[in-house]
């Protein structure tokens, strides 16, 4: 595994994270020891970091966390999200309700100062209130959490989102369905020292290589219930692109896959030749996927006919649709 510096956190993660918001809930049904035996795969493979959420299964994936560092030696950074579990208005920012959200994620996570805070994809008009930023610059302070960052929709957000000189990451989609941020994010991100988390790397599983056009989702998985963003924005959901595009495109990607690797390290792959990400969250529910995750830190290069096969196809099927929408 090789290791890479969170922006102005100082934490030194692994450029190939965990992102836990499958072991919660959302991606159909869990089994817990599944999930444990996927985190300490994780472990053993040299990862560092990990993310959740405190709406992820309403905190069921943060316990998990918990229970693993509760098992590990290892030195662990765990950063969670909150702000979902409100009216996404302005009005439900306040401090009062920022310590709420960080006093039970410190106690689902059962730790006294919680490593990294990510406000969790807030509406666009709270980036504009420098006070919510004051409130955790305040929590940073009194000990609560270490550092703060946010979860990001859009890339605007994230560049307004990087003028607040605590914000510490921000954790943008980004993968080779979703190259924008690259256009107009990650220079101005690494000019503030602001840490890159890469989310949805593999597009909710299209770029894993293993979905079908008849592939059957159950009914409690967002790939489900988000395609036309019902529940939330229908970005978060294979990064936004129509099924049967993706899946076509993806076709296309697995033919040129280096020997040895996965489409899914091809992707995790790509997401690392960006030097400014500073970690990437593909999640896992098995041993062999996290494994197969970690892998891709290792991995060469990628070769000009990888790349060019991903700015073709990115080009070509997934631009029109993406592009201009986040």
């Amino acid at each position: 595994m090789r290791y890479r510096r969170l922006g102005k956190t100082g934490y030194k993660v692994s450029e190939v994270g965990f992102g836990a918001w499958a072991i919660g809930g959302d991606w159909g049904p869990v089994d817990d020891a599944e999930s444990l035996a996927a985190l300490n795969a994780a472990v053993d493979a040299g990862v560092t970091f990990f993310d959740t959420a405190d709406v992820y299964g309403d905190g069921h994936s943060e316990r998990l966390l918990a229970q693993l560092r509760r098992e590990r030696e290892e030195e662990l950074v765990i950063a969670t999200k909150c702000g979902r579990r409100a009216p996404l208005e302005v009005a439900s920012y306040t401090p009062e309700s920022l310590l709420a959200w960080v006093d039970r994620s410190r106690e689902n996570l059962d730790v006294d100062r919680l490593d990294l805070v990510q406000l969790h994809c807030p509406p666009t008009d709270v980036y504009y209130h420098p006070e919510v930023f004051a409130a955790l610059d305040e929590l940073v302070a009194r000990g609560g959490i270490a550092a703060y960052g946010v979860s990001v929709e859009r890339v605007e957000e994230g560049l307004k989102a990087i003028e607040y000189d605590g914000l510490g990451s921000v954790q943008i989609i980004f993968n080779a369905f979703r190259q924008r941020p690259a256009e107009h994010f990650l220079a101005r991100a690494a000019e503030r020292d602001v840490g890159v988390i890469s989310r949805v790397p593999l597009a909710s599983g299209l770029l894993s290589g293993k979905l079908t056009e008849q592939s059957a989702f159950a009914a409690d998985d967002h790939r489900a219930f988000n395609r036309d963003g019902a529940a939330f924005d229908v970005g978060e959901t294979f990064a936004g692109v129509d099924y049967a595009t993706g899946v076509a495109a993806a076709q296309q990607l697995a033919e040129r896959v280096p020997d040895g690797a996965t489409l899914a390290q091809l992707a995790l792959k790509w997401i690392l030749a960006h030097d400014e990400v500073s970690t990437v969250i593909p999640g896992a529910r098995t041993p062999a996927q996290a494994r197969e995750n970690a892998a891709a830190s290792l991995m060469g290069d990628l070769d000009e006919d990888s790349l060019e096969a991903v700015r073709y196809v990115y080009d070509e099927l997934i631009a029109p649709q993406v592009h201009h929408r986040w």
